[in-house]
């Protein structure tokens, strides 16, 4: 329903083809599934079809409504019941776009002292064994204990989960405030997240290995200000001065900087720019 009401003027048959291609993997590895799913995310799914006159024409069809997040269906449920195989599994929370589960949220019980954020990120590799077919679409995995709370993503090892220090992007938060509470606030707000997932996540190849990989909350707000930067300095009024990026060793410049491309040359106003490297 979400195909329809997004793609208005694409034939039923088409949309039919996109809806087969997004829900029926066609790999054994659940990361190249995830793969070939995230790009029909963030660019569309590529369509052909006869129009009135007779000819194939190439389309899009979009599976979320970037410009309009309130144009989506958003959905949060609670322990959700995934029967795959001999398994039968019930993640906490699970974030739905328009009947996608894009989030999984694991908690642990704080009272309890077995029920570490280390446990939860544990019971996120068993779904990756056990339910396969809900983290095909995941974009983010998100662990805590009810005071720590940690974001990664599916080939994310325990020391890439990693904490989102601020709510508004001004301003880091202070000590004292629950990191569960940053982080929801902070990359799940609706328009940040559907961001998030377009222009922020990212897959490296290396051999047969992929990684697939999320901006950090520095990565992400420096990479913002650096888009606006641009556009303001590009405009006809504008001084032609961007600005400087300052990062520590290992905050992670290379991937900023693709991030930073990747948003830039999308951006409406820039007219499809050159990026010298």
């Amino acid at each position: 329903s979400a195909l329809a009401s997004l793609n208005p003027n694409i034939p039923s048959e088409a949309l039919e083809d996109a809806f087969r291609r997004v829900t029926r993997p066609d790999s054994p590895s659940l990361i190249v599934n995830n793969r070939q799913f995230h790009k029909m995310l963030a660019d569309g799914v590529d369509v052909e079809y006869r129009d009135k006159e007779g000819r194939i024409v190439g389309d899009k069809v979009w599976l979320v409504d970037f410009a309009n997040p309130e144009r989506n269906d958003w959905l949060v449920v609670n322990q959700f019941t995934v029967v795959e195989g001999q398994h039968n599994r019930r993640p906490d929370l699970v974030v739905f776009v328009n009947g996608l589960p894009l989030a999984v949220i694991e908690l642990k019980n704080p009272a309890d002292e077995n029920a570490t954020i280390k446990a939860a990120f544990n019971q996120l590799q068993t779904y990756k064994m056990e339910i396969p077919s809900l983290l095909a679409y995941n974009e983010l995995l998100v662990i805590s204990d009810g005071t720590k709370a940690r974001v990664g993503t599916l080939t994310s090892g325990w020391e890439w989960f990693l904490p989102w220090r601020t709510s508004d992007g001004v301003n880091t938060a202070p000590k004292g405030v629950p990191e569960l509470e940053v982080l929801l606030k902070g990359m799940f707000e609706k328009s940040r997240f559907l961001d998030l997932v377009r222009h922020f996540i990212l897959f490296e190849v290396d051999g047969p290995k992929i990684s697939k990989k999320v901006a950090a909350y520095h990565q992400y707000h420096a990479v913002n200000a650096a888009v606006t930067a641009t556009v303001r300095a590009t405009s006809p009024k504008g001084d032609k001065r961007v600005g400087v990026v300052w990062h520590t060793q290992g905050a992670g410049k290379s991937l900023t900087m693709v991030f930073y491309s990747g948003k830039i040359i999308l951006h409406p106003v820039m007219e499809n720019p050159t990026l010298v490297l």
